[in-house]
């Protein structure tokens, strides 16, 4: 490894062979990155690793499997990075996940497995990469977390409100822990709505034994849904851009639908001053 290579800074992207991880993975190519992407699809992840090097050439760029739910899984993948890069300077804790339905329906197999991936999954992830951040002397850790940290409006959606809710909190939790301790790592939030991605359909991932529920009421929201980020959904390169700022200028939160978000909080506000429950949001609404 030249000397060139080693002050190279590095990045590494869990849920990095599509949608917003991909996207992360190539701003920060092709802002001169060396670039780890995990992934729990091995087929995808190849594919996105030899995509990833034809669009960046000169850069350096890792696949490893991983399925962030597993602690050891994590330690793997930062531990190939730093074995191959010799540094890790930027983390981006994004792999997730969605499922739903009615309350009473969802079993807690879904429950368990929407935890282990959106919530353990980031935890796993930045317990991993905090040593090797705080070596890097200027080290950064992005949570993707979602409107849904904001908003439990919206019905059939109550698993995946819960873990990205738990997301915000411990990114929160942590971004004040490294202020107070004057750790060089900062911490961020990414909260984005209806995106370019195929997140929507991240049941094709659940491990044998979870159980999806497939009651009507589910289908037509996740039809909504899908109509509504296909008419509204941003492209993951703009959603990219938007952390790559945030990043630039330590910015904490990183809000691609800033409106919404907002209304999510003042709704919440009004709730907590008047006692009088917000009306409740049509799913894809």
């Amino acid at each position: 490894m030249s000397a060139d290579d080693r002050q190279r800074r590095v990045a590494v992207v869990t849920g990095g062979a599509s949608g917003i991880g991909y996207a992360l993975a190539a701003r920060f190519a092709a802002d001169g990155m060396d670039v780890a992407l995990g992934d729990i699809e091995a087929a995808a992840l190849e594919v996105a690793v030899a995509r990833l090097a034809d669009q960046a050439p000169g850069v350096r760029v890792l696949g490893v499997r991983t399925d962030v739910s597993s602690r050891a899984d994590v330690d793997a993948l930062m531990g190939a990075a730093v074995d191959a890069f010799d540094r890790i300077d930027m983390v981006c804790a994004n792999a997730g996940v969605e499922t739903g339905g009615r309350f009473l329906d969802v079993d807690e197999t879904a429950w368990r497995w929407l935890m282990d991936v959106n919530y353990f999954g980031a935890l796993h992830t930045a317990q991993a990469a905090l040593p090797a951040l705080e070596r890097s002397g200027d080290g950064h850790l992005v949570f993707t977390g979602s409107l849904a940290s904001f908003a439990t409006g919206t019905p059939f959606m109550m698993p995946y409100c819960a873990t990205k809710m738990a997301v915000l909190a411990v990114a929160e939790s942590l971004e004040i822990e490294l202020r107070a301790s004057g750790s060089n790592v900062h911490v961020h939030l990414l909260a984005p709505g209806p995106v370019q991605s195929r997140m929507i359909d991240a049941e094709r991932n659940a491990p044998a034994g979870v159980t999806i529920n497939e009651d009507g009421a589910r289908r037509e929201a996740m039809e909504c849904f899908r109509a509504r980020q296909s008419a509204h959904g941003l492209p993951a390169e703009d959603v990219a851009a938007l952390v790559a700022e945030a990043v630039a200028t330590d910015s904490f939160y990183v809000l691609p639908h800033p409106d919404s978000a907002t209304a999510a909080l003042e709704r919440r506000l009004a709730w907590m001053r008047t006692g009088e429950a917000p009306p409740v949001r049509v799913a894809g609404s």
